[in-house]
């Protein structure tokens, strides 16, 4: 046996042994009672109550096949298959971008934006585009509860997870599939909210990022062509000319080297009190634009 018996202490003991090298150790303890926690279906916040508990052989044999998978690089999100955004459990699987915690400041940028204005009991009709697992979509449709919410993604494995997360948290957001770069303008005017994270990584950045997510995650989540990083940008901002309400806003989330390019992209357009706002690392990594 590669583990000293059956308890869960040695269990624990073993994931520290394995993952010392390159992960924390609050990382390992998160790690590991998360998993542990799922593996035998009690709740992570109960993990207390269980620790004295035993694992089964076909447990143990679970566990040593995840540590090969995080000493492979996979990201333990993928392991876990669930992640935590703006207060919401989602399911997350290969082939699925993670949301990152700064796309959980974009969230909060709108909702705050909707609060101070005190539409939050209003009816908002809001579309989310490039929605990736639905985070951004069913975070925002938690928290306005009278929003009109609509998941788009052009990728069927997006797709997938996207209305499965519409399923596993009971939220009462329409998932569709729609290609950002040629988009149907048969969709109703009147929307008072655009959003999107969409793809901005040009592909020259590769270089200068790490394996475990270009080994692991979706490139067609990430990159954009070098000759035309704005592409998403453009069309997004195109339709929102056409689609928002007088008043209406779009936010993006943005790659901070093309921050002030994309601000004059949607000034161009006819966009007015074009903003940027910095995440908490203070980088330009988000903007909001409102049409006359």
């Amino acid at each position: 046996m590669f583990v000293k018996d059956n308890h869960i202490k040695s269990v624990e003991l073993y994931f520290e042994e394995k993952l010392r090298d390159i992960f924390s150790g609050s990382e390992i303890k998160t790690i590991s009672k998360s998993l542990i926690a799922q593996r035998l279906g009690f709740a992570f916040d109960d993990y207390l109550l269980h620790k004295d508990g035993t694992v089964s052989e076909s447990d143990l044999l679970f566990f040593r096949g995840a540590i090969k998978r995080l000493l492979a690089g996979e990201p333990f999100q993928y392991i876990l298959g669930e992640t935590y955004f703006y207060n919401l459990e989602l399911k997350v699987k290969p082939g699925v971008l993670i949301p990152r915690p700064e796309t959980e400041e974009l969230v909060n940028w709108i909702v705050e934006d909707i609060q101070a204005q005190k539409k939050e009991s209003e009816t908002i009709i809001l579309e989310d585009w490039c929605t990736g697992s639905g985070c951004i979509a069913l975070a925002l449709k938690k928290a306005l509860p009278n929003a009109q919410v609509k998941a788009i993604d052009y990728d069927d494995a997006a797709l997938t997870v996207a209305q499965e997360n519409v399923v596993f948290t009971g939220l009462e957001v329409v998932v569709e599939k729609q290609d950002a770069l040629n988009i149907s303008q048969t969709a109703p005017k009147g929307l008072d909210v655009i959003v999107s994270n969409p793809p901005y990584i040009p592909n020259a950045d590769k270089s200068f990022m790490a394996d475990h997510v270009l080994d692991h995650e979706p490139g067609i989540a990430l990159f954009v062509d070098d000759k035309d990083p704005l592409v998403f940008y453009r069309n997004l901002g195109m339709y929102g000319m056409v689609h928002l309400k007088e008043g209406g806003s779009i936010y993006f989330e943005l790659h901070e080297n093309y921050a002030a390019a994309t601000q004059n992209l949607l000034q161009s357009m006819g966009y007015f009190m074009v903003e940027l706002k910095q995440d908490m690392q203070g980088k330009d990594r988000m903007l909001k634009a409102t049409k006359f």
